[in-house]
């Protein structure tokens, strides 16, 4: 399953970090979309990792995005737990590079006296 959300850039949260239980050293931010939904309009994603919050730097609040992204959920206590992880961030509209054009496919021409029956 593939999910995307569009919409702007309304804000990059801090860098987050620390050290696991097994001492890797981890980081992530968070950011907010505005989807300009009438209900709810703002979702916040996260990135997990340096390679994924470079993505991010990438894009300025107030810039035009789709975010393609995960959805996880987590018990712990009989509470459940929700992350929405961000993997791709592409920019929308004519001021993007790196938005490319989709490739144009053409039918190939039939004649109709090429039908088999």
């Amino acid at each position: 399953m593939s999910l995307s959300v569009k919409g702007k850039l309304s804000r990059k949260l801090s860098v987050e970090s620390g050290t696991s239980k097994a001492g890797k050293e981890w980081k992530k931010q968070s950011f907010l979309i505005d989807t300009g939904a009438q209900y709810n309009p703002e979702v916040c994603f996260q990135l997990f990792g340096e390679d994924k919050i470079e993505m991010l730097n990438h894009h300025n609040e107030g810039d035009q995005v789709e975010v393609s992204f995960n959805l996880s959920s987590r018990e712990y206590n009989g509470k459940y737990f929700h992350n929405i992880d961000a993997w791709r961030i592409e920019g929308q509209g004519a001021g993007s590079s790196e938005m490319e054009a989709a490739p144009v496919f053409n039918a190939p021409e039939t004649k109709e006296d090429d039908l088999p029956f």
